[in-house]
């Protein structure tokens, strides 16, 4: 796989640049209105990211959260297909096209790709930022209405991130099954809120009635163990941030934490984890408490101690979404 530093670092450069002709506080303000505006249905007239001011401000705030998302998501997906790479990728409801990005720092090489949005100024900004990634060189960007209209050409992954918030529930069943009809592997990313992980789940219910399997982030593709209101699967992603999410959020650390939930679901043969850490583990003096979610359906609190040796070090090394146990480690 390729490191994701580079693309990362392309990505924020690209940004940078768009910026550039963008006073703060008018980047600062557009990013304020929109994230207090940004409503739930695919706009019928004219899209909420209104002109290249709206849409750079919104990129530079929100392109490298996704961006991480959706790669870390990629990554737990890439390792439960281990000899599989993606030769076509349409991104629905793509925007400027951050997991596209994402999709160039998990595989390596070029392939077809296309981003579909509604916005035509987000696309319009996702083609130029694209041209400082020669992977994204020649891809299609092109104006479509998301929802039950929706038919997708064939490809080898669609993903749909961040996008199922923004329909009406026919639409959002529609989009799914449109992807299932298209994709050999459907990649479906949301925030990591409770009616984010309800819509993953939605979706993961329809790809698992098509046919899919779960390759991550369940270690099963039967239904999730989760009694439903009781709690929520989701994950954490790091980002850098910028002068501008600093200004926005009157924060003063280098990095936010984006919290989303994800579902990856393919009709290759697939290689689950066995388990999946799905809590940020608790290090305590001379254990650490790992919650798995468990290949025989199950949610399990386990304690690894000093006593474990190579697994006890694994442990205190484990991450929030990790695998469980690591390749190679005793189980």
């Amino acid at each position: 796989m390729n490191d994701p530093v580079r693309p990362a670092e392309h990505l924020r450069a690209a940004l940078d640049d768009v910026l550039a002709g963008l006073p703060p506080k008018q980047a600062a303000g557009a990013v304020e209105r929109l994230i207090a505006h940004y409503r739930g249905e695919t706009p019928t007239t004219a899209p909420i990211l209104r002109d290249r001011a709206d849409v750079a401000a919104y990129a530079a705030y929100r392109m490298p959260a996704t961006f991480e998302a959706v790669r870390s998501a990629l990554e737990a997906f890439a390792a439960a297909v281990p000899d599989w790479t993606p030769g076509s990728h349409a991104d629905v409801g793509g925007g400027t096209g951050a997991a596209t990005w994402a999709v160039t720092a998990t595989w390596p090489g070029e392939r077809s790709v296309t981003v579909l949005d509604w916005a035509e100024p987000a696309l319009a900004l996702g083609r130029e930022i694209a041209a400082a990634n020669p992977a994204l060189r020649d891809a299609r960007w092109q104006r479509a209405r998301i929802g039950t209209a929706l038919t997708l050409e064939p490809t080898d992954l669609v993903t749909v991130s961040y996008v199922l918030n923004e329909l009406a529930e026919a639409d959002r069943a529609a989009l799914v099954d449109a992807a299932a009809a298209a994709a050999r592997s459907v990649l479906i990313v949301e925030a990591g809120t409770p009616a984010g992980y309800a819509r993953v789940i939605e979706a993961r219910d329809r790809l698992i009635r098509a046919g899919f399997r779960v390759a991550a982030p369940c270690p099963h593709s039967a239904a999730c163990p989760i009694a439903p209101g009781t709690d929520w699967c989701h994950f954490s992603a790091r980002v850098s941030r910028s002068s501008l999410h600093r200004q926005v959020k009157s924060g003063s650390l280098p990095y936010e934490d984006e919290k989303f939930s994800y579902v990856a679901a393919t009709r290759l043969p697939v290689e689950p984890a066995p388990a999946r850490v799905v809590r940020r583990p608790q290090i305590r003096k001379g254990q650490v408490l790992l919650d798995l979610c468990e290949a025989d359906e199950r949610l399990r609190r386990t304690t690894v101690t000093k006593r474990h040796g190579d697994l006890y070090r694994a442990a205190r090394d484990a991450g929030w979404g990790d695998p469980w146990p690591p390749e190679g480690s005793p189980a």
